[in-house]
């Protein structure tokens, strides 16, 4: 009789397909990563409230840029603290869809700034703006 123990099935089947339970490269989170996140996210919006409720700056688009700046870098904070995302895990799948989300947040982030440019123009087509600006 060996002085090992006996692997459980579970075991067996993780080390037969090459799964390593305990060094996956998986970054699960701890409680401290998880009220640095959430504090993080509180700062990251607490700060272009204020901005906004204080009217802003003095340049419209340099208030819109700080607001957007300050939504980079949320997005940034709770895809490294909330969906656990790095460099090490899931073979490249992590990088895949960081592309795929800047790609989401760089449509959602124009579109959104393009359809307000014009809304105006848009909700009503029968003015005649040419005239409104002068």
């Amino acid at each position: 009789m060996s002085a090992a123990t006996p692997e459980t099935h579970h075991e067996k089947l993780a080390h037969e397909h090459g799964h390593h339970h305990h060094d996956d490269g998986h970054d699960h989170g701890t409680h401290k990563s998880y009220v640095t996140g959430f504090v993080l996210s509180v700062v990251l919006t607490a700060i272009p409230f204020i901005i906004v409720m204080w009217g802003g700056f003095a340049s419209p688009v340099w208030t819109a840029l700080t607001i957007m700046a300050f939504a980079i870098v949320q997005i940034v904070v709770h895809m490294i603290y909330f969906l656990h995302m790095n460099t090490k895990s899931d073979e490249g799948w992590t990088m895949l869809a960081t592309i795929f989300t800047i790609i989401v947040v760089v449509i959602t982030l124009s579109g959104s700034l393009w359809v307000m440019y014009h809304l105006n123009t848009n909700m009503m087509p029968g003015m005649n703006h040419e005239l409104l600006e002068q």
